[in-house]
């Protein structure tokens, strides 16, 4: 069924076909090589795995590597022989990269193993259909490889409602669909049958360009009665791309960003539908292809059907090459195709074409020019894009730009660097650009996992906590409780209560007063273990500020103790040692209580040792309170001694005033002041030593002059000197020269300190 009901296409060129080169003769056979370079990377998506050891026998059309994967595919060893290598092995790729690969050495036999037809395949479920496709290792032979059986497994959501056959071949130079078809018509027919009973498309599309007559004969002649339409339009590049042939043939465009499969629409091409009829009625794996022998540098031009995993070279040396005329050669066509560094590269399941050409047939292109934007390459994009617009975002890496402008609908034909007056390698361009910014995303993927790892780390952290919170104030609760009934036993007439009452009974202020006075006397005593080890003028102020401050702490701590109620006020002071031994007893039976009361779950033995703990503890609280009671009072310190205490405190305030305000710079009239109340507080100091028990001190008074900048300077620097003199006499490891030089610079800041003194 033929039908003239087609679409054009936006832009698209037509280069030099040179197909008569390559499409005169049948198909040939390659003899079977000595050695075959088999890549585990012949498809998108994940290599496959060897299944195979070193040694290893294997037989033609045996499992050798098993897809690790969803997109994978498997891969069989294309004939009979030893496993002689697996690992690094040239491969087919623009940077003469290496790639794993099973290197079998023929045995010149050939031996299949036991094949596995499936004539009756209409009787299979779908999915035992679908999976021999896939254990056969089939993956698309027309464009990048994508494993067949993955495409054909559409999403639930998706119903592909038209299957459509690619036979168009639009690249120049190739010819291998077009003798394929020519000669295998009828397993092409039988293969998209086998296609349509597994998807149950409404209608089959096949698509051959105009400029392959006897293809569409024999296509027309095999297809006889059945409802498949076969469409048959002019020749244009590219027409051949997936997006380009569903408009041709059916005038829908896939939206942009989107796959055939968006709009029921799948695509096949006459090589996989040909494999598909091998693998389902025959059994056979993918071990073979048919690949295009063209250019100029080769003698016999042709189109060979070669095992995968043969040598390019042998392939080459098949066609007749002449090594004296090769300048490149080229794996694919002029356009999509790239150049092979080398021929020791294997042939794969995506070669459709060793493009051997000379200098004469495929001159280098010029050097790149700048762009003088006159628009030919939007004129021909098949994609309708802006060629110009991208390239000037690609050397700019402005990838959101690329993206807004649809950088990934390119398919890479290569129109737009063919019209360019310029001859920038425009598709160069994009590729790098695709390749970039699928880094960025990758890195942003690993970036937003491991984001959200941290935030479910967090969440988990933050459950964990709160359970531990519960868990302690279960803890909290059950011990309160536990107290509580504890007390209840005890009795109303615990002697040991009013104690604890009484310890529990300081203010919220007072405990706040007290911890401001204990961190006070904290940092006074460190303070002054520094000023002995290094006595300066700064530390000595630090020192007396410290003072003040903790004698301030002091008397407020003291203030609020006395107007505290005499039910809160602190107990007095236990003198009797019998005393203060029931005292640490008690202590240590409470603690160990506590320890117990802690565990969340206890044994009998332990629970038994919680009872004598507590029984124990209250007969060491009514000794506690027993020997309290019977201790004697502690003796009173006499009034004099408190307002001795408060004048020491008042003249270090007062000193310290002073040394300040002489430090700072002050007027003569203020430290005229100052020194009048220092005057004051020692005079007020002497009066309570007099009222005071103590004897009283040697009275020595001296008038001091102020310090000037110089004597100031001269006593840090003796300060200094001292204390570097007394850190190497400590050190026991210390040079004498250096005790000796420090000893003598000592001296000589005080003769210094002395003379400045005395004038």
């Amino acid at each position: 069924m033929t039908s003239l009901n087609v679409w054009d296409i936006h832009g698209g060129i037509h280069p030099p076909e040179r197909k008569e080169l390559s499409n005169r003769a049948p198909i040939q056979r390659m003899p079977l090589p000595a050695r075959l370079i088999v890549p585990l990377a012949q498809h998108l998506g994940a290599p496959a795995e060897p299944c195979v050891t070193l040694g290893e026998q294997v037989l033609k059309g045996q499992l050798i590597a098993e897809a690790s994967g969803f997109v994978s595919a498997p891969v069989h060893a294309p004939t009979s022989g030893t496993v002689s290598f697996i690992g690094p092995q040239p491969y087919p790729h623009v940077s003469g990269m290496t790639a794993t690969a099973i290197v079998i050495d023929s045995d010149g036999r050939d031996q299949w193993i036991e094949l596995q037809p499936h004539t009756e395949y209409r009787q299979l479920p779908p999915a035992e259909l679908l999976n021999i496709i896939r254990q056969a290792g089939i993956n698309g032979l027309g464009g990048a490889g994508f494993p067949t059986a993955v495409k054909l497994t559409a999403p639930p959501t998706q119903t592909i409602r038209t299957l459509i056959i690619n036979g168009t071949e639009c690249e120049p130079y190739l010819t291998a669909d077009d003798l394929l078809m020519r000669e295998k018509a009828a397993e092409l027919v039988a293969g998209i049958e086998i296609l349509e009973y597994l998807i149950r498309p409404q209608q089959v599309l096949i698509g051959i360009e105009d400029n392959k007559p006897e293809a569409i004969a024999a296509v027309r002649t095999a297809i006889g009665e059945r409802p498949y339409v076969l469409k048959v339009f002019p020749t244009k590049y590219p027409s051949g791309g997936e997006k380009q042939l569903i408009q041709i043939l059916t005038g829908e465009e896939v939206p942009s960003g989107g796959l055939p499969a968006d709009i029921g629409m799948l695509c096949q091409n006459v090589g996989t539908c040909v494999a598909v009829h091998d693998a389902v009625l025959l059994g056979k794996p993918l071990i073979s292809r048919i690949t295009t022998l063209t250019g100029e540098a080769l003698a016999r031009p042709m189109n060979v059907e070669a095992l995968i995993g043969t040598p390019v070279a042998e392939l080459l040396t098949f066609a007749g090459l002449d090594s004296g005329k090769l300048n490149r050669l080229i794996m694919g066509g002029p356009m999509m195709g790239f150049t092979l560094p080398s021929m020791d590269v294997p042939l794969i399941k995506t070669t459709n074409c060793l493009l051997a050409s000379t200098l004469a047939e495929l001159p280098p292109p010029p050097p790149a020019l700048p762009c003088i934007r006159c628009g030919e390459c939007a004129e021909v994009c098949p994609a309708s894009l802006l060629p110009q617009q991208l390239h000037f975002f690609a050397l700019g890496q402005e990838h959101e730009q690329l993206k807004a402008y649809n950088l990934f609908d390119c398919i890479e034909c290569g129109a737009c660097a063919y019209v360019c007056p310029s001859s920038i390698p425009l598709v160069q361009y994009y590729r790098a650009a695709k390749g970039e910014i699928r880094a960025l995303e990758q890195k942003q993927q690993k970036a937003e996992h491991s984001r959200q790892r941290f935030e479910w780390r967090q969440e988990r952290l933050r459950r964990a906590e709160e359970q531990k919170e519960a868990d302690r104030k279960a803890r909290a609760e059950r011990a309160a409780r536990a107290k509580q009934a504890q007390a209840q036993t005890a009795g109303q007439d615990d002697p040991v209560a009013p104690v604890q009452a009484q310890k529990a009974g300081l203010s919220e202020e007072q405990k706040k007063l007290k911890i401001e006075a204990s961190m006070a006397q904290v940092a006074l005593k460190k303070a002054e273990k520094q000023l002995a080890a290094h006595a300066t003028p700064e530390l000595e102020a630090q020192v007396a500020e410290l003072r003040i401050a903790a004698s301030h702490a002091q008397q407020a701590l003291d203030a609020a103790t006395a107007a505290a109620p005499s039910a809160e006020a602190t107990p007095a002071p236990i003198n009797d040692e019998a005393a203060k031994k029931a005292k640490i007893e008690a202590a240590m039976l409470r603690a160990q209580l506590r320890k117990l009361e802690k565990l969340e779950s206890r044994d009998e033995q332990q629970q038994a040792e919680l009872t004598r703990l507590q029984a124990q503890l209250a007969d060491a609280e009514q000794a506690l309170a027993s020997a309290q009671q019977n201790a004697p009072a502690a003796p009173s310190k006499p009034a004099g001694d408190e307002a001795l205490k408060k004048a020491k405190i008042e003249l270090a305030m007062k000193r310290a005033e002073l040394k300040k305000a002489e430090k700072a710079g002050a007027d003569e009239a203020e430290l005229s002041k100052l020194r009048d109340g220092l005057a004051s507080a020692e005079q007020a100091l002497h009066a309570a030593e007099e009222k005071s028990a103590k004897p009283a001190p040697e009275l020595v008074r001296t008038d001091k002059r102020p310090i000037d900048e110089q004597a100031r300077a001269l006593k840090t620097e003796v300060a200094f000197a001292r204390a570097d003199l007394r850190k190497l006499e400590r050190d026991a490891d210390s040079d004498a020269a250096l005790v000796e030089t420090a000893r003598q610079r000592l001296n000589e800041a005080e003769r210094k300190l002395q003379e400045h003194t005395d004038s």
